[in-house]
């Protein structure tokens, strides 16, 4: 009995541990709403930047748009302590609208905090919003490279891409997945209203749902720690 007590507890503290240590991080990505869309349409991308460090702001967001398969019209949302450029370059194969031939295309963004300006602090998120299509007919999906600066100096490289059928990288791209008009149209109304009862929690759902299984994973470690602790009294006692 005294051994299953000590095991149980062991393996419950453990269990702990990984949940905290697995779950918590997975919400510190830089990630791009909506995950889906349809080929050939215009979105609106919003770009979500969490600060993971506890020592150090974000001040810096660099984008870089597709160049295999390029988007045509792009424009940005101006953003209140925050200075963008824009780099554009020629289109790596022709490329035409509905206005005609297209002569350069938006290849990155970047995106810098003023002066004297904040930034996004530590334990903090912010968002960075563009215009852009119509999106490529001819991918599965898309990927937006990004470098996320601190103002300690660090990079982090948002640059991996997913693959199909393979665990998630550690420094996943953001990336949109392009599908039929149909289930766009599904996914949207879905993302609509988790957005609406998100506006009406105090806190984002994402880092809501990993902070209550953090939350679990802890408790879930403490009753490890008892029920081991427990285990030993007990032992000891008959000893």
């Amino acid at each position: 009995m005294r051994r299953v007590f000590s095991r149980a507890g062991i393996l419950v503290a453990a269990t702990g541990v990984t949940v905290v240590a697995t779950v918590l991080p997975a919400s510190a990505h830089v990630t791009v709403q909506p995950s889906t869309a349809a080929p050939g349409s215009y979105s609106t991308l919003v770009f979500k930047v969490p600060t993971e460090k506890d020592d150090a702001s974000t001040t810096g967001l660099d984008v870089q748009l597709p160049t295999d398969n390029p988007i045509a019209s792009v424009s940005v949302q101006p953003k209140a302590g925050w200075t963008y450029k824009v780099t554009k370059a020629k289109p790596s194969k022709p490329l035409t609208t509905d206005d005609g031939a297209v002569d350069e295309v938006v290849t990155r963004i970047t995106w810098t905090a003023d002066p004297g300006s904040p930034g996004i602090k530590p334990g903090e998120f912010d968002t960075f919003t563009v215009s852009a299509g119509p999106l490529p007919e001819k991918a599965d999906s898309i990927a937006f490279k990004a470098l996320q600066n601190y103002s300690n100096g660090d990079v982090v490289r948002w640059v991996d891409v997913p693959q199909a059928g393979a665990a998630e990288p550690e420094h996943p791209a953001p990336t949109i997945t392009l599908t039929s008009a149909t289930a766009t149209a599904g996914a949207e109304a879905a993302h609509t209203t988790g957005t609406a009862t998100a506006a009406a929690a105090p806190q984002d759902s994402d880092d809501g749902t990993a902070r209550t299984l953090g939350t679990v994973g802890i408790v879930v470690g403490a009753l490890g720690l008892l029920v081991g602790g427990f285990g030993l009294a007990r032992a000891r006692r008959r000893a």
